[in-house]
């Protein structure tokens, strides 16, 4: 029976990650904070001494985009150093290593999906931490699988949707942003994908499936039509306050941090080596917010 170590195990995409490896019968591991610090050297050799998996999945990540402006040094710590360290130790063991990044280290500028070959240009203190954190996964361990994803939501934890859903109760009126575009991406799908990528890969795969691929739900839209969408959702399970959601720029949204005009995805090689096919954003969102619900998150 394979073992899966997961690293960074109490966030939102951890949570929905260990409940699809426990449903596709695998042995399940994991750490974090403060029993695990990526960051350092021997908090990593002592776990993966202790666990023995037969994978690694790194699901660490300093992720409060806007405070990693002013907090540099300890976004570059957890995203571009702890990633370096933690390959360096899966190398050592001879462990296959899977690492969780984002579209946030593109600008933007393209008017395409993006590919895993297109060139990084991140726009913020956060992308370029993840970028760096790219970099030393792909430097420090050959057995390698880097997932990039985009506009992650889920049951478990805070994030757009459930932001969204809180302001929807409070006020009549909501703001949002309409000149950005994306691939929302329900944690639960992606969970399900790096539970399959997980089965399907060892140290000593006779498939080369090492390399970075993209992962994102199918379909696109701006953050205003996520929000709009996912209210319109919720309403179909409690009455809600908001009688307007405004369509704004992201000049009037006055953010710290530039974020990518344009983080569409292309998805066509992961569909090609693995066969996975990500379903409609609107559909994955329906049944979140069916799930949250019923959960009482």
């Amino acid at each position: 029976m394979m073992k899966v170590f997961v690293a960074g195990n109490k966030g939102m995409l951890a949570f929905d990650f260990v409940r699809s490896l426990e449903k596709d019968g695998m042995t399940v591991a994991g750490a974090d904070l403060p029993e695990l610090d990526i960051t350092d050297r021997a908090s990593v050799n002592t776990a993966l001494d202790r666990e023995r998996p037969d994978v690694v999945v790194n699901c660490a990540a300093y992720t409060a985009v806007d405070r990693a402006e002013t907090d540099h040094e300890l976004a570059m710590k957890v995203n571009g150093d702890g990633p370096g360290v933690l390959a360096r130790a899966c190398s050592q063991y001879n462990i296959p290593l899977i690492h969780i990044s984002t579209d946030f280290i593109f600008d933007g500028s393209l008017r395409r999906p993006y590919n895993e070959d297109d060139t990084p240009n991140p726009l913020s203190v956060y992308g370029a931490t993840k970028l760096a954190g790219e970099e030393a996964v792909r430097q420090e361990c050959e057995h390698h699988i880097i997932v990039r994803t985009a506009w992650l939501y889920g049951v478990q934890g805070g994030n757009f949707v459930k932001t969204m859903l809180r302001l929807a109760r409070e006020r009549e009126e909501i703001r949002v942003v309409n000149d950005q575009t994306g691939c929302p991406t329900w944690s639960a799908d992606l969970a399900r994908t790096l539970s399959r990528i997980s089965g399907a890969i060892s140290s000593d795969s006779v498939q080369d499936y090492w390399g970075i691929y993209n992962y994102a739900s199918s379909g696109q839209t701006t953050w205003h039509g996520f929000a709009s969408t996912a209210i319109g959702e919720a309403r179909r399970y409690e009455a809600l306050r908001v009688e307007r959601i405004v369509p704004i720029t992201s000049a009037e949204f006055q953010s710290p941090v530039r974020r990518p005009a344009w983080s569409v995805l292309d998805t066509g090689k992961i569909t090609s080596i693995f066969g996975i096919v990500p379903p409609p954003w609107q559909d994955s969102l329906q049944a979140m917010i069916g799930e949250l619900y019923v959960s009482g998150r």
